[in-house]
């Protein structure tokens, strides 16, 4: 997962630069998937997910290029679909398309879209990408969106169509994503207890629909991951970055509770995020996988860290870590 958001006073150009090398990194490391993430109207400069993607398409290999997440919310069916189809034919198919229904107010506000329904919005969404991108007109007569015998111009390379991953943090939220996604993104800094009692709901909903999981269906899941010689010294090594990062996740205007969210940080830092030894996370991630979660996306670097310790950090998880599940498919 990369970091794209910056300090306003950062040289954003010097960034993007970083961003290259690091996705070359990443490339050469071995790594599977290359994740970017979307907001807008944030505290941090934010370079947008799909320019960013499309820039790194060239950089990247054979490495999947996913949204982590998108906020289909604020946009029309018909742009997403003809953006992302584009995406997927630029990358030689190698999108998955990870969207979101938002929940910061001021996105909300200056979309001038009603925020209790974005997950109606979402939901209606999807459907239509799903017609959409079958190739025929489409006529669609919905509570959000219309399209009078349309047909978009180009379809993406997969069919029909990329997976589409629905990031959600609540029961039902949950089983909507097993009803219209193909996989539920869990985010970073929930327990494994939750996560896993979690994915059961999305594992439930997907047999009551009569959707299968297995046959190489992917249940991936976000971490905050740093490696250090130690438990200790990996914790003090990242703390103050993703400390501040967090802080800015913490602002009232979002709509968070900024009390209980700083109250939990410390229990994040403790018991969510993969900070450790290579034998601690390899531990905690072989928990994870027996909870039923195969595809794993980290987040290396935050706000303000020197561009070495990212560096660092995913070469070492590269070394240390990743052979010690390399025979497995």
């Amino acid at each position: 997962m990369l970091n794209h958001e910056y300090p306003k006073t950062d040289d954003v150009g010097a960034r993007i630069d970083q961003l290259i090398t690091f996705t070359h990194a990443a490339r050469d490391a071995g790594y599977h998937s290359l994740f970017g993430l979307q907001h807008y109207l944030s505290s941090l400069a934010t370079v947008q997910v799909l320019p960013l993607l499309a820039r790194l398409i060239p950089e990247s290999g054979t490495m999947r290029l996913g949204t982590g997440v998108y906020l289909a919310t604020f946009e029309h069916p018909v742009q997403l679909a003809e953006n992302f189809a584009s995406l997927d034919r630029l990358s030689a198919g190698r999108l998955i398309l990870g969207l979101g229904a938002g929940y910061r107010k001021p996105e909300f506000k200056a979309f001038g879209i009603d925020r209790m329904s974005r997950w109606e919005r979402l939901a209606e969404t999807v459907e239509l990408l799903d017609e959409l991108w079958l190739g025929a007109p489409v006529t669609h007569r919905g509570r959000f969106y219309s399209v009078d015998e349309e047909a978009v111009s180009i379809l993406p390379e997969q069919r029909p169509r990329p997976p589409i991953w629905i990031g959600a943090n609540g029961e039902q939220t949950i089983r909507r994503a097993a009803r219209i996604g193909d996989a539920w993104l869990a985010p970073p800094n929930v327990k494994m207890r939750w996560a896993q009692g979690h994915l059961e709901f999305f594992r439930d909903e997907l047999e009551r629909t009569g959707k299968s999981f297995n046959g190489g269906r992917e249940f991936p899941i976000i971490r905050e991951m740093y490696i250090g010689d130690t438990d200790s010294s990996a914790i003090a090594e990242a703390e103050p970055y993703i400390r501040r990062e967090y802080a800015e996740y913490s602002n009232p205007a979002y709509g968070v509770d900024v009390r209980l969210w700083r109250t939990m940080f410390d229990e994040f830092l403790q018991k969510s995020f993969l900070f450790g030894s290579a034998d601690t996370i390899a531990e905690r991630l072989r928990e994870f996988e027996g909870a039923g979660f195969n595809h794993f996306i980290f987040r290396t670097s935050w706000s303000g860290m020197p561009f070495e310790l990212a560096l660092r950090n995913i070469e070492r998880f590269a070394a240390e870590v990743m052979p010690r599940f390399e025979d497995q498919t």
